[in-house]
């Protein structure tokens, strides 16, 4: 739908469009016009379509898989990150033109004003959730509950969701624009833990190690919204440049808050206390034993004193620099206007 609706775009344009139309466009091949995000939206549906035979190809010498991380679901992941993110060009264009028409700065096409104006901050924060959520998904299995109080855990957190949750905040121009990334995030994968279970379903491959009746949903989501207010009133105190001095902090209140109430909530997710329909920690895939940490609520990954310490440094300098990528890519997307 997305590469069908964004082809139709750059065609229209290209031989219907306005020339106010047009100057919010960058040309491909010489002849060709389309938004950047259309033409990313393209790209993103090409790889997705070009994934599945490559799956296929894959199932067919490897077997059937239940892993996340394959080639064949990496290019996938990668048309699916190129959807999202022409969705998200798109609407941040749109939102910076109107900024840029109110401020009189206007290089290109302003659109006209209207009440949708003031939904394009949201639109813009929306989109840069599903991109952060594509990020959870594709780091998931490094994630679960029983990984949450070692530091492998923290690292691929800091790695993984600082970049989105930055650029987002910066991009979008919304007040509290990180806390709208990361509740909009939560909100999603809420939805998918709280309805998914009313529906019943068995497993089709195996093997099956737990018996499962119904739809098993993805884990709870992380405690993201309390790093991202935190990013916010970083973002909103800090006058100086945004180069690493900046990406330095941001990358540590994110892990200090982060652990603060993602270790003791995890605790909570491996009781049984979280075992009902809020929290659906006593569903588990059906590829789970009952005999694996995460059937017993048992954590997994330890590590005490130097080690833990090591490991928390480890990960504070790879948010350094997944800050410092957010930082580049919201100024970036903060001035995209085609």
């Amino acid at each position: 739908m997305a590469g069908i609706v964004c082809g139709w775009h750059v065609l229209r344009l290209t031989f219907a469009g306005s020339s106010e139309e047009r100057a919010a466009t960058v040309r491909w091949w010489g002849y060709f016009r389309g938004p950047l995000g259309a033409w990313t939206c393209v790209w993103g549906a090409i790889a997705m379509l070009t994934s599945a035979p490559l799956d296929d190809w894959w199932h067919q010498a490897y077997g059937l898989d239940v892993k996340i991380l394959s080639p064949p679901h990496a290019v996938l992941a990668q048309g699916i990150l190129a959807i999202q993110l022409g969705a998200l060009f798109m609407v941040l264009a749109a939102q910076n033109r109107q900024h840029a028409r109110r401020t009189g700065t206007a290089d290109v096409g302003a659109d006209g004003a209207g009440p949708a104006e003031r939904l394009l901050p949201w639109m813009a924060a929306f989109a840069a959730s599903l991109v952060l959520a594509n990020f959870a998904i594709m780091v998931s299995e490094y994630t679960w509950r029983v990984f949450q109080h070692g530091p492998l855990f923290y690292q691929v957190v800091c790695g993984a969701f600082l970049l989105p949750l930055v650029a987002g905040a910066i991009a979008s121009r919304l007040r509290w624009s990180a806390i709208a990334v990361a509740g909009l995030y939560m909100a999603f994968f809420l939805v998918l833990v709280w309805i998914l279970p009313l529906f019943p379903a068995e497993p089709k491959l195996g093997p099956v190690l737990s018996h499962v009746d119904r739809m098993v949903p993805p884990q709870y989501p992380l405690l993201l919204i309390v790093p991202a207010a935190a990013i916010d009133v970083v973002l909103h105190r800090w006058n100086r440049t945004r180069g690493w001095g900046l990406a330095a902090v941001l990358s540590a209140v994110f892990l200090v808050t982060f652990i603060t109430v993602q270790w003791p909530f995890s605790i909570f997710l491996n009781s049984p206390l979280a075992h009902n329909a809020f929290f659906a920690q006593h569903l588990l895939p059906y590829m789970v034993g009952s005999d694996w940490a995460l059937a017993r609520g048992e954590f997994i990954g330890l590590t005490s004193g130097l080690g833990l310490a090591r490991g928390l440094v480890i990960a504070l300098i790879i948010g350094v620099v997944s800050a410092r990528l957010g930082l580049a890519a919201g100024g970036w997307m903060s001035r995209v206007h085609r």
